[in-house]
């Protein structure tokens, strides 16, 4: 306690102490609304009242101070635009020198001001947190929902600020003009795509789209990792330990990303056929398919676990695992079984290392370039997701060596076989094992994390306050006892050592969106793995066409990610994308079913276009409020939120994979049917969680 109440305190702006929410005396009165309660001196509606009164006046402090440093600022800079003026009539080179260092002091005072707001946006989440919780009934709903869209709103003014923008703007320009242009009459607003070149307006920038709802294609796209990022902002650079990143170890990790999502889908084509080859059902493909996402249930528990050691030996065996996989796949074909088919699917599962991949990023990459290298993680792994049909629908042959068969069915085993010890020899010469910081015991805190003591203290409950008064100080012993047995025990400063410490961390809202990444990856997998059997029945498509559609729906990724993240996530908060989203993937699969009239190419199309564009664009804002949601003990070790995140996706691909095989005992004719039948329950299920837990998602 003593260490966090240290590092806190070095991290206030001391002048501006009397500003901060004062968070020890809102929890006080939690407890005693509780003690209040108990002995039936009070009701929940005074307590209701009384605590969103104490509320608004430590809301309204913060936002009037806030007022009146821009003030201080606009102040400034309007001062500073004299001097500027001036020197445009008569230039005088070191004078200019004097007057970016000026704009870049104001710049500096800014981010502070930035970060102080921060810093109260995290103390307000966190005692509307702990009052739901204490009193068992939804305070932050109600509160949400009174303050956040009244026209008066001062909560508003927390989390979007207006006025702010324009300060950015003024310090963008006046800089961009002393950036050597002297004498150029162009300005930031001609040439908008070019880029500033300044670093405090870099970081002023990264501050407000925290703070905001503003994002950009990169952030959008690289939230899909669900890489999470510390909540405790800091104003100043962290210096960034960057011995433990080499640039060819990464390439090989989204190598690794890219190769084994070409190997998921490059089957997905011919998988109902190679199934009929070897005499079984064609909607036996859902289970050949999902043997893989079987087996990836379990190994990305211990390869999570494996990277806490090392990132080169559970690659390398990743690789030999998939090489065995497909061989064993491709020789099933000729040894005539089944079994041997299934176990080479599940080989390939067995060696999925995604969370080897996102751990590399997370714990190696320095933080300057972290979000470009989630963004890259992203992108090759949809990149995979295309290829793999488009590779599968050119492997169109059919010929033999000795006794191999090479076709359809056989050639996606020999290719990826090949593919994968080509990458493990490209791995074995190239890979730098960083260097593993010492493990203490068991249950370590990953001490690379730049602001790990601050972050795991702030998920404690702020026990410290972000101001501590002269009055609060004769108190703070009567209260350790309050903190130690509420928080201490249940909110350790210990990442989750299993499953089931994982799951007790989850908040109802956190169990709604891994609800919702259920159920996307779900209808997405229906979607998918049942292409070949349902066009072969409806349209009677070859192979080359079901790969053909497969390939663009997976080229749509990259483009409606760049239109959700440059545009649409800055005009509409996450929660408002995210009930539209899930809205609009309830209607493709309403759309999808075969009723009254006959079935047609431009129905199906048009459905699953709509459905699996609709899951794109909600899984990026799913990630995005998850990670936000989620408690930041869950950002490392080996049961992260990461892994969390995939268990969830795995494990509905599997339950879809295996809905379409035992959908398929009930005839070709009701496959399509009864397989959207489950889509529809879970969509429907979702919006109402999401409806229920709207206002907890601010």
């Amino acid at each position: 306690m003593v260490a966090f109440g240290k590092k806190l305190k070095d991290r206030q702006i001391q002048e501006w102490e009397g500003y901060y929410i004062n968070y020890k005396l809102m929890k006080k009165r939690v407890r005693q609304y509780a003690q209040q309660i108990q002995l039936g001196t009070q009701d929940r509606r005074h307590v209701l009242k009384d605590f969103s009164r104490m509320l608004d006046n430590q809301i309204e402090k913060i936002v009037l101070f806030l007022l009146e440093q821009q003030g201080i600022l606009a102040s400034r800079i309007s001062k500073l635009g004299e001097q500027h003026d001036a020197l445009l009539q008569e230039p005088e080179i070191h004078k200019m020198s004097e007057l970016r260092e000026a704009y870049r002091e104001v710049g500096q005072d800014l981010l502070k001001l930035l970060f102080f707001v921060e810093m109260n946006a995290i103390g307000l989440r966190k005692i509307l947190k702990k009052f739901d919780k204490r009193f068992g009934y939804r305070f932050t709903d109600y509160y949400v929902k009174t303050r956040a869209n009244h026209p008066y709103s001062q909560l508003q003014q927390v989390f979007k600020h207006v006025g702010i923008g324009a300060v950015v703007g003024a310090l963008s320009r006046n800089l961009h003009e002393l950036q050597n242009r002297q004498g150029s009459y162009l300005s930031i607003y001609d040439q908008p795509t070019l880029p500033l070149q300044d670093p405090v307006i870099d970081s002023i920038k990264a501050a407000v789209d925290r703070l905001t709802n503003s994002t950009n294609f990169l952030n959008f796209l690289g939230q899909h990792a669900l890489i999470m990022q510390e909540e405790l902002p800091t104003p100043t650079e962290e210096h960034v330990d960057e011995e433990r990143y080499h640039f060819m170890s990464l390439i090989l990790n989204l190598a690794n990303t890219f190769l084994y999502m070409v190997n998921t889908y490059i089957i997905v084509p011919t998988a109902d056929d190679y199934s009929m080859s070897l005499g079984a059902a064609p909607t036996v493909c859902g289970i050949v398919i999902g043997a893989m996402a079987v087996a990836q249930v379990f190994s990305s528990v211990y390869f999570s676990a494996w990277s806490n050691r090392s990132y080169f030996r559970p690659l390398v065996f990743s690789s030999i695992t998939l090489f065995l996989g497909n061989i064993l796949y491709a020789l099933a074909y000729d040894a005539r079984s089944l079994w041997i088919l299934l176990i080479g699917r599940v080989f390939c599962g067995l060696g999925s290392a995604r969370a080897v991949n996102r751990r590399y990023i997370s714990d190696c990459v320095p933080l300057k370039i972290r979000m470009q290298a989630s963004a890259a993680f992203v992108s090759a792994s949809a990149l995979g997701m295309a290829c793999g049909p488009a590779l599968a629908g050119i492997l169109q042959t059919d010929f033999k060596i000795y006794k191999l068969t090479f076709n359809q069915n056989t050639l996606p085993g020999w290719v990826m076989g090949v593919a994968w010890l080509i990458y493990l020899i490209w791995l074995w010469i190239t890979f730098k094992e960083p260097s593993h910081e010492p493990v203490e015991n068991e249950n370590h805190v990953n001490n690379h994390q730049p602001n790990d003591e601050v972050n795991n203290a702030l998920e404690q409950g702020l026990k410290q306050p972000l101001l501590i008064t002269s009055d609060d100080k004769g108190d703070e012993e009567a209260d350790q006892d309050y903190d130690d047995s509420e928080e201490a025990s249940e909110e350790s400063r210990l990442p989750a050592t299993s499953i089931r410490s994982a799951y007790r961390l989850l908040t109802p809202s956190v169990k709604v969106q891994l609800l919702i990444y259920f159920m996307l990856k779900y209808v997405m997998e229906i979607l998918l793995s049942e292409s070949s059997v349902i066009t072969t029945y409806y349209f009677n498509w070859s192979t080359s066409r079901v790969a053909l559609f497969l390939a663009c729906l997976g080229l749509t990724v990259l483009p409606v990610n760049i239109v959700v993240g440059s545009y649409i996530s800055n005009m509409f908060e996450d929660r408002q994308i995210l009930l539209v989203s899930e809205i609009m993937v309830c209607i493709g699969v309403l759309l999808s079913f075969h009723l009254i009239i006959p079935y047609s190419v431009p129905q199906y199309i048009c459905s699953g276009l709509l459905l699996f564009v609709s899951a794109e664009v909600l899984e990026g804002v799913n990630l995005s409020l998850l990670s936000r949601v989620m408690s930041s003990r869950l950002s490392r070790g080996t049961y992260n939120g990461g892994l969390l995140s995939t268990e969830a996706g795995t494990i509905a691909r599997v339950i879809a994979d295996a809905t379409i095989t035992l959908a398929g005992y009930l005839g070709e004719s009701n496959l399509l049917n009864v397989t959207l039948l489950p889509s529809l329950f879970i969509s429907i299920a979702s919006i109402l969680a999401t409806c229920y837990t709207y206002n907890s998602l601010y």
